[in-house]
């Protein structure tokens, strides 16, 4: 087992992406803490994963509950070693109508949520003096401009630049700083993103999903599953001499 015995926490573990990291992460051997505002999944979730597996109500956006989630996982399991940054919301519209709710919004989640999510326990990693692995939830959405998804784009490129930083801060602790950007991925999430496209581009439900799928190399949307790989990677000790990458896994959608 790749991860025995290391303490992970997974901000958004409790469905999509995030559940598949949890559930990777439990089969090697980890203690997994599903931290995610979808309180009723995620203890469902660690219910179903017995002893491998805590729940811990968590909203990024709450700099004090962030706090609180450190202090919980310390107390109960001794220690944070492992942090995948996985939280995040998605909306969309015309560049000249994007609202600054909406603007504020995605901004409060996808980076300011996952930088002092980053800190706090980056903080922990450096007085528990063993290292750690941190990974930042991207998106190929940060690799490239899109004309409904401004906002969206410029928080996951933001994501990417942090990582960047983030990794030659840390990495002389012995704490590796990774990302993982996926692609189009069949999850919750994309029957939001279907049918905001079929608002704003006329189309009826579920074209833009299936025109998405079929325009990726490899054939098909992306899987949950597929990210358990990469992301047992790079928490694991396969992955000491990696700083500051992010990995697209996207079925060949972007190539950089």
């Amino acid at each position: 087992m790749k991860l025995k015995d290391k303490v992970a926490v997974v901000t958004g573990g409790a469905q999509g992406i995030g559940e598949a990291i949890v559930r990777a992460y439990a089969a090697e051997g980890a203690h997994v803490v599903i931290a995610d505002m979808a309180v009723d999944k995620g203890q469902a979730l660690a219910r179903e994963l017995g002893g491998k597996a805590i729940a811990i109500p968590l909203d990024v956006r709450d700099r004090a509950a962030i706090g609180g989630m450190v202090r919980t996982v310390v107390e109960r399991l001794g220690g944070i070693d492992i942090l995948v940054n996985n939280a995040a919301i998605f909306d969309m519209g015309p560049l000249l109508d994007v609202s600054e709710d909406s603007f504020d919004r995605q901004f409060a989640v996808n980076v300011k949520g996952l930088f002092f999510t980053l800190q706090a326990v980056g903080r922990q990693m450096v007085a528990q003096g063993r290292g750690g692995k941190i990974i930042n939830m991207s998106s190929q959405a940060g690799r490239r401009g899109e004309a409904l998804v401004s906002v969206y784009c410029a928080t996951k490129a933001a994501v990417i630049s942090l990582t960047q930083s983030a990794g030659l801060a840390l990495i002389r602790d012995g704490i590796n700083v990774n990302g993982i950007a996926p692609g189009v991925v069949d999850t919750p999430m994309w029957g939001q993103v279907d049918a905001l496209f079929a608002k704003y581009e006329n189309r009826p439900i579920g074209e833009k999903k299936r025109l998405v799928g079929e325009a990726v190399p490899a054939g098909r949307m992306g899987r949950p599953d597929d990210y358990r790989g990469i992301a047992v990677f790079l928490a694991s000790a396969d992955s000491d001499y990696v700083v500051a990458q992010t990995y697209n896994v996207d079925g060949g959608n972007w190539m950089n």
